[in-house]
């Protein structure tokens, strides 16, 4: 004999199929039917890429300042080096995206030379080193203050270079107390 109605296989069919629906329903809005949404995305897109642009100021300077420390004190070029590359790949992924339909918007400006750092190098190679420890751990903080202003996207990847930017200090740091004056 033939059961009729509600199975528990049916019930259970049923109910995955209306959470789908309204999965997809919720999921499915469209731009133009967001009302005020679109002045404060504008406003967002703009803090960000000033925030972006910023960034790659402050790193091309920090970049300066690295090649004048292995440019004054060749000893502490070796352990430069890689925390230098570093901050010239942060400095890639903060640049502001590149516009689709302009493709040098956006890009860096290649005849333009980065800025030179403020100051004369010191004498001191350990306090040359802990000078450029401190710039990494004001780096470091500054991109941790600016999370507050970044979308989500921006915000996971100024994490992450303050993440490294804060490891990069403690390396410096290192590496003056193992620097022969």
């Amino acid at each position: 004999m033939r059961r009729t109605g509600t199975t528990r296989r049916g019930a259970l069919t049923a109910t995955g199929a209306l959470a789908l629906g309204a999965v997809l329903t919720g999921c499915g809005g469209d731009d133009e039917g967001a009302g005020g949404k679109q002045p404060a995305r504008a406003a967002t897109a703009k803090a960000e890429k000033a925030l972006r642009e910023k960034a790659v100021r402050d790193g091309a300077l920090l970049l300066a300042r690295y090649d004048l420390v292995a440019e004054a004190h060749p000893a502490t070029a070796a352990g430069l080096e890689p925390l230098r590359a570093a901050v010239a790949e942060h400095s890639q992924a903060l640049a502001p995206p590149r516009a689709k339909d302009d493709p040098k918007k956006g890009a860096p400006k290649g005849d333009e030379a980065p800025p030179a750092p403020a100051g004369p190098v010191s004498a001191d190679p350990k306090a040359v080193v802990r000078e450029l420890a401190a710039a990494e751990r004001r780096r470091a903080d500054g991109y941790g203050e600016a999370l507050l202003a970044a979308g989500p996207e921006l915000a996971r990847l100024l994490a992450s270079v303050a993440a490294a930017a804060a490891a990069h200090a403690y390396l410096l740091t290192e590496l003056a107390e193992e620097t022969a004056v």
